[in-house]
């Protein structure tokens, strides 16, 4: 059994065993990172012997810690062994284990969004739909709040009715922002649980997120991830992420960048910026986040497909458009939940 995992911005830790009797057996470890002394190769492999092959991640890696106490691991750390051995045991899987599609959707009005994210999380996690990527296009305004926001402490819905913002509340946590169609890059990834088996939250956004963080690098920036949700630069933040895990097996994850922010009027929608930036103005606000258009001199589209570019290069991609029957359960479940007041403001 063979099962590998590339820690973000670190190195490739592979583990090949067998399993007798419901343990692990004749465990090998290898990889590009680097282990101080070098016994401590064989402490690990030890430290694994005869562990029962139903153990979790973190048993696993409880193991390896206790077993390099006095090493220094470097590029690795045990839980990304305890993430191979999990792969290797054939509970995990890896990107290159998925098919994905690239669904186009087309520009969508914010109920929809919202609605279609949910949609495919849930037929991905049902088995009705291959892991996907889709690139949000937007055909109107939106100011869009966490699942667990208050819409009144959050939103000024006088200046979002001022700026022709519809506000909608998303199915993922996290905060609020304001969008107009042009001024955000917007994907969302649709996953099996497998995909980040034994994962924190913590870790599961970073893994998820560094594919963009590389296409970023690519572009020429200086991306990063910062946790526990956000990418930057040394010029400021680029955006964060949102996650949604679902009964159903499938992990929804998105993450919106700024393309081209106007200041003035996140500062007149969101209460809760307004509030962060009251003694610093609008541009200590535009500095805090710096836009892709200012870091790279590119067009919103030779981004996008820089990025479509670098996942498929990197997993494959297989461009589907939207189907008629998701449409149709997208434009249900936007009316039936997302366009609604009760959802909406769901807490006041």
């Amino acid at each position: 059994m063979h099962g590998e995992y590339k820690v973000p911005g670190g190195k490739l830790v592979v583990v090949d065993l067998e399993v007798v009797d419901g343990r692990l057996k004749d465990v090998r470890l290898s990889g590009d990172f680097f282990l101080e002394p070098d016994d401590g190769l064989d402490r690990i492999t030890d430290a694994l012997e005869g562990q029962p092959a139903d153990a979790s991640v973190g048993s696993y890696a409880s193991a390896v810690e206790d077993a390099l106490e006095d090493a220094t691991m470097i590029g690795f750390d045990p839980r990304s062994v305890g993430f191979a051995v999990a792969r290797a045991l054939g509970r995990s899987t890896a990107w290159h284990d998925l098919d994905f599609e690239l669904v186009d959707a087309g520009p969508l009005h914010p109920a929809q969004q919202m609605a279609l994210d949910e949609v495919l999380a849930t037929q991905v996690g049902e088995g009705l739909r291959a892991p996907a990527l889709r690139v949000w296009e937007w055909a109107s305004n939106a100011v869009i709040i966490g699942s667990f926001q208050s819409l009144s402490n959050e939103v000024d819905l006088d200046a979002a009715a001022r700026h022709d913002a519809t506000v909608v509340r998303r199915m993922s946590g996290g905060g609020a922002m304001f969008v107009e169609p042009g001024n955000t890059i917007t994907y969302s990834l649709y996953v099996p649980a497998s995909l980040v088996e034994g994962m924190t939250f913590a870790e599961s956004y970073a893994f998820l997120d560094a594919w963009v963080i590389r296409a970023l690098r690519g572009l020429g920036l200086d991306a990063s991830y910062v946790p526990l949700n956000d990418i930057a630069t040394p010029h400021g933040k680029i955006g964060g992420a949102a996650q949604k895990r679902l009964a159903s097996g499938a992990v929804l994850h998105h993450v919106t960048m700024s393309y081209d922010m106007d200041a003035a009027k996140m500062l007149d929608i969101l209460r809760i910026g307004r509030e962060k930036l009251s003694d610093k103005g609008t541009a200590s606000a535009a500095k805090r986040v710096d836009p892709l258009r200012s870091q790279t001199g590119m067009t919103r589209d030779e981004i996008v497909r820089a990025m479509v570019k670098h996942f498929d290069a990197s997993y494959g991609l297989r461009p589907v458009a939207l189907d008629e029957g998701t449409r149709e359960a997208m434009e249900s479940l936007a009316a039936a939940k997302y366009a609604t007041e009760e959802w909406t403001a769901r807490v006041p």
